[in-house]
């Protein structure tokens, strides 16, 4: 998708409401970040959106791009984003020898997990282990500003382990953030084409398209 240079629109000012709707997505997508969304989104600072190819829309605040989405998809993290709070956004890892392919943009093939230094989550309930509840979690009530409250986010108790693996599965669908064997940032992001329990039992087929990486178009956008 980002391949190639990506020339964006004008900065366009987002209305109050959907400024106000797209806070709560990244809340709702990325529970993790609720401890830093008034990091993230400001208040008082205006979100932004930027138009570019495919139907795809950057959001940016302050000359900071946070996150994209094509069509009314997931929203999606920018990996400038994923750098500033690498632990709040489910990691996959890919071997040294995927790396040249995944930041060429080809697709992500399930080898490239499944091998010795790839990397997949190893499920554990970290609320048992801890001697919390079985619901888990806490709840981020939100701060209450001049156009109210925010809904409440429940953070769920889940992140990776010493040896950086997330700590449940990860189902279809879900977006997820590309780390390399022996590099220290997160290299890619996109939505998985398989669940990572099926990634572990067939250990084969393309694992994830049309991903935003290192050195791509969107991560070469000047957004200032």
């Amino acid at each position: 998708m980002f391949k190639r240079e990506v020339q964006g629109s004008p900065k366009q000012k987002l209305k109050s409401s959907i400024q106000r709707s797209i806070r709560q997505s990244i809340l709702t997508t990325y529970p993790l970040l609720a401890p830093h969304i008034d990091e993230v989104l400001p208040k008082k600072h205006s979100l932004e959106q930027i138009k570019l190819p495919e139907r795809v829309s950057l959001y940016v605040i302050d000359g900071n791009p946070l996150v994209y989405q094509q069509d009314n998809g997931v929203l999606l993290p920018h990996l400038r984003l994923v750098h500033r709070f690498p632990h709040c956004f489910p990691t996959v890892r890919i071997d040294r020898g995927a790396i040249r392919f995944v930041l060429s943009g080809a697709t992500l093939m399930a080898p490239g997990l499944t091998s010795k230094g790839g990397r997949l989550p190893i499920p554990v309930d970290r609320d048992a282990a801890a001697g919390g509840s079985a619901a888990g979690g806490k709840e981020n009530k939100g701060t209450e500003g001049e156009e109210g409250e925010e809904e409440g986010v429940k953070v769920p108790n889940e992140g990776p382990d010493e040896d950086g693996h997330w700590s449940r599965e990860l189902e279809k669908g879900e977006p997820v953030v590309v780390m390399a064997e022996g590099k220290e940032e997160a290299a890619a992001v996109g939505v998985l084409k398989m669940g990572t329990k099926e990634i572990k039992e067939i250990g084969k087929g393309p694992v994830m398209e049309e991903t935003h990486y290192l050195g791509d178009g969107l991560w070469r956008l000047n957004v200032e």
